[in-house]
């Protein structure tokens, strides 16, 4: 996958900080956490792009008041919790400038098409398609018009509806799905990791990787084992931040964590490989082998309490051990030795 003439995935995975609505609404905040995500290693950041009016209404009803949630957000209604988590556009200029001097690439959630033509002006290098927005195609046929690369997440998402979205990018070869639950915080039980590797077997061409709402960072590592090349997970400077997602948000220590360990699975994960790589070769001397384990004579049949099956290796090989019980022995031998290099050649 190619975003702003980069290749983001030359070495796997590549890891993508959300700072969502946990700036609290102040850019200063704002300006910090963006510092500290670049700080803890991240390739990019992301922000949401939105009006609480883009996505509802303005209005006090049933229909309309969250229950059942995170208690962060139980019986509050939706325009207040969207209005508390906005990111104003004019805030983009210089937090892209801030990502562009560190080398980062920042790119964003748009949830209104008319934001898109802002974030073209600001030279928005991508874009996000949240999970909830992933059946909203009049916002996916604008950002396909942008010719952008894309990464969509699928939380909830039907397997009809995956490909219908794609439909929408099939002339756009940059394009990314991320695996999502869109459940805040995510349990481990309804996680589903499985589905990544069935995401690459039905779309070969796609780029596919997680958005991680869990808690901790052991469902990103795993998610990566499993061949996950893009990452995303929730950040926040600091979780006494007030913020809407502040409560399965990773704070500065469990993100320097998770990139270190995402970047490290490759490594274990390695190729499949049978016998002593190089570096076990010297452990081989461990082996166990056979030596005599008293003072025998020559001429004498060997029996098994006449030696002992130990380490090192350097003794006698175990190959020969069942050739060797009852054997007239071809000189004497004291504890400690190995059978001669005649003998074993006899045996052969």
């Amino acid at each position: 996958m190619i975003i702003a003439k980069k290749k983001i995935l030359v070495e796997p995975p590549f890891i993508v900080a959300e700072i969502s609505g946990n700036h609290n609404g102040k850019f200063g905040i704002l300006k910090k956490t963006v510092n500290a995500a670049i700080k803890c290693g991240v390739d990019a950041i992301k922000l949401q792009t939105y009006k609480p009016e883009d996505l509802t209404l303005k209005i006090k009803k049933k229909d309309f008041l969250v229950k059942g949630t995170a208690a962060k957000w139980d019986k509050k209604y939706l325009f207040e919790i969207y209005k508390k988590g906005q990111t104003p556009v004019k805030w983009y200029k210089k937090i892209f400038q801030i990502c562009k001097k560190k080398k980062k690439l920042c790119f964003t959630s748009p949830f209104n098409p008319q934001t898109i033509k802002e974030l073209e002006k600001l030279g928005c290098p991508a874009y996000k398609i949240a999970s909830l927005e992933i059946t909203n195609h009049s916002l996916l046929k604008a950002i396909s018009k942008t010719k952008k690369p894309v990464i969509i997440s699928t939380g909830g998402a039907t397997l009809t509806e995956i490909k219908r979205a794609l439909n929408i990018f099939k002339k756009n070869k940059n394009v990314a799905l991320l695996k999502c639950t869109v459940k805040y915080p995510a349990n481990p039980e309804i996680t589903n990791l499985k589905t990544i590797e069935s995401l690459q077997k039905k779309f070969k061409k796609v780029t596919i990787g997680f958005s991680d709402h869990t808690v901790g960072t052991a469902a990103s590592i795993l998610a990566v084992s499993l061949g996950a090349k893009i990452i995303e997970k929730h950040f926040i400077l600091n979780k006494k931040i007030n913020s809407i997602d502040n409560f399965f948000s990773a704070d500065p220590i469990e993100m320097k964590n998770l990139v270190k360990d995402c970047k490290s699975v490759k490594k274990y994960l390695g190729k499949v490989f049978y016998g002593p790589t190089k570096d076990e070769i010297p452990s081989m001397k461990h082996r166990r082998s056979i030596y005599f384990a008293k003072n025998v004579r020559k001429g004498k049949k060997l029996n098994k309490d006449d030696i002992a099956i130990v380490r090192p290796s350097h003794g006698t090989n175990l190959k020969f051990l069942k050739k060797i019980i009852g054997k007239k022995l071809d000189k004497n031998y004291q504890m400690g030795d190995k059978l001669s290099n005649n003998f074993t050649r006899v045996l052969r």
